[in-house]
This record gives structure tokens, C-alpha cells and sequence, in this order.
């Protein structure tokens, strides 16, 4: 199949953010009730919980309230309070050689997906990652060289919390080390388990554990697939071979050496890349984070885009991604 991709670059909230709302609204609207309202936080509750919990970037939500026409039904999406469950795939490890890289594939449904990277510069900080419902991130990275991002964590378990791109864009905007977004991630409650690996430009990094229903755990892994400190869901650990990736990763990073272009290139055949797209956990793209650099690059088996935080260039590139093993 052929994806369209698109980078946008806006500094502050503004007409290009309002136009992309307008176009993905009505997918997000529909995924947003599919449970009906009344299963869904109120606007109070959304904004109680924001104030609670990510104060700091609650001058960016009322921007972006007031830019999606200020109704009280895209007010309640963009608090990202109690969301719809949605389940992914996804690997992340991170090679730490001289110049250390997090690298993740993410691994979801096509249809269901922004293939969308954001640029913006929001109360003075600059971040740029790939979207999810439009201000949300699945990974990014900032300009004090923080570089994020999620699996799945295998669980079933919903809870009381916020979607986890919107905690992902909370700590590029707050958080300059690992320390720091390994404290914010432990702290702030995740509606469902995920696996967050976070890696700054000091070279150091951090796992984050999160669930709705226990305390989050702060590790040193290297890597994350979908399971945490054991599987939970049998059925999900088959489906996305879980287990099976792990061991893969964390093979190639402690039983040779081998060099950068080598380690990415393993993200992009199996196990690691997946065509499970009839399952819902096909691999959309795999992103190279340098944090050093700032930089990201996103690559698929017949393509690269780089991009770079500091001299980011907005565009669009049409990608084949294949729906069936070569």
C-alpha cells in the first residue's frame, strides 16, 4: 500500500494546526465515541485532571481548544482523559556506541494513524516527533537533546488517566534528561500499560513501566517490546511475537558489536518488522533517534527521511509499505 506522509512546521498554535484539526476531526470524532459519550471524561474532568497533572502545558491545550472552533466535544479529545483503549505493537532499543541512537519501530494499523511529523516550537521549546491525535506524540525528540518513545505494554488493564502520546509530548516539553522524564513518567497516571524509553544527549536513559493499576516501575533496559516484567496477555504475546523480538534485540546488543546502519537495518526485516497488518500490527515506519545531533530519520525498506530539529524542512513523501513479507 502507498502512505501518504506529511512534515509540518509551525512555531506556535496557529492556522496550519487548525487546518490539520478540521481534516483529521472527523476520524478522531468518530473514534472518540465509539463507545458513546457518556463513556468518555467531561471537559471538567479532562481540564481537572490537566490541571492536576501537566499544569505546565495547559496554556498549549486552551490554544488549541479555542483553534478546534472551542466546542465542548473536541475540548473533551484534546485533553486526552480517559481515551477509547487502543492496543499497537511496536519495538524500541537503544545502541549505545559512540554516538548513542533510540531506535523503534511502531507497529499499528494504517488507517488509524496521523503519518504525520510535527515541528513546533510551544512555549519556547522546540520538539519535533511523529503525531498522534494531532498534538500527541509516539516518539520525538527536543532541543536539549531528549529523545522518546512507547510500546505497548501488554495488558489488558484500563484505568483512570491520560493517553500516553499526550504524556509523551508533556515531557518534551518539560523535561531535559532522563531523570527528569523518568520522574514525570512515573508520576503521571497512563490509562493503559505502556513501555517508555527515554535517551538524552548525556548518553544516559531509563525504561518507565506504566500502568493504571500499579505503581510505575523506572528500569535501565536497553530494550522494550510488548510485555513488562513478564507476559500477561497470552493471545497479544503470540499475536505480536513479543518475547521473540525481545530476545532478538537484546541478542544483537549484548552478544557482538555491529555498527549503526547495521543495527537499524535489522528493524526492517523480521522479526523485529512486522506485515501483521490484518491483525492490526503491521510496522507503519522505523525512526532512528540521535540525540546528540538532534536529529530523527525515518526509514522503511525502500526510503529514508531525514530530519533535523534544527534545520527542519517540511514536506511530503508517498511510501510503499509492504502488506505482505518480501
Amino acid at each position: 500500500m502507498e502512505l501518504l506522509w506529511r512534515a509540518i512546521s509551525e512555531p506556535e498554535p496557529g492556522p496550519k494546526w487548525a487546518t490539520l484539526f478540521q481534516e483529521y476531526w472527523p476520524d478522531y470524532q468518530r473514534w472518540w465515541l465509539r463507545e458513546g459519550l457518556d463513556a468518555r471524561a467531561t471537559y471538567w474532568e479532562g481540564r481537572k485532571a490537566l490541571t492536576a497533572h501537566m499544569p505546565e502545558i495547559l496554556p498549549i491545550y486552551d490554544q488549541l481548544c479555542d483553534l478546534a472552533g472551542g466546542g465542548d466535544l473536541a475540548a473533551r479529545f484534546l485533553s486526552f482523559h480517559n481515551p477509547p483503549p487502543y492496543l499497537s505493537g511496536c519495538s524500541q532499543a537503544i545502541w549505545q556506541g559512540a554516538d548513542p541512537m533510540l531506535v523503534r519501530n511502531y507497529d499499528y494499523a494504517p488507517q488509524a494513524f496521523d503519518r504525520l511529523v510535527l515541528h513546533t516550537a510551544w512555549q519556547g521549546r522546540r520538539v519535533m516527533g511523529t503525531s498522534d491525535g494531532l498534538y500527541g506524540l509516539v516518539d520525538g525528540i527536543n532541543d536539549a537533546g531528549l529523545a522518546v518513545s512507547l510500546t505497548f505494554g501488554g495488558r489488558r488493564v484500563v484505568g483512570d488517566g491520560f493517553g500516553v502520546p499526550l504524556i509523551l509530548r508533556y515531557v518534551l516539553q518539560t523535561c531535559t534528561t532522563a531523570e527528569q522524564a523518568a520522574a514525570a513518567l512515573a508520576r503521571i497516571p497512563s490509562h493503559m500499560s505502556y513501555n517508555v524509553t527515554v535517551l538524552d544527549a548525556k548518553r544516559k536513559f531509563r525504561t518507565v513501566l506504566m500502568a493504571p493499576d500499579r505503581p510505575a516501575q523506572i528500569t535501565h533496559a536497553a530494550v522494550a517490546t510488548n510485555h513488562q516484567d513478564r507476559v500477561e496477555w497470552d493471545a497479544h504475546a503470540r499475536a505480536t511475537a513479543t518475547v521473540e523480538r525481545e530476545r532478538f534485540l537484546l541478542q544483537r546488543l549484548t552478544l557482538h558489536i555491529e555498527p549503526q546502519g547495521k543495527f537499524i537495518n535489522a528493524f526492517l526485516k523480521p522479526p523485529i518488522y512486522s506485515t501483521a497488518f490484518d491483525r492490526g500490527f503491521g510496522t507503519l515506519y522505523t525512526a532512528v533517534y540521535r540525540p546528540r545531533r538532534r536529529s530523527m530519520a525515518l526509514h522503511w525498506p525502500k526510503a529514508v527521511w531525514p530530519l533535523d530539529l534544527d534545520n527542519f524542512q517540511e514536506g511530503h513523501r508517498m511510501i510503499y509499505t509492504p502488506e505482505t513479507a518480501a
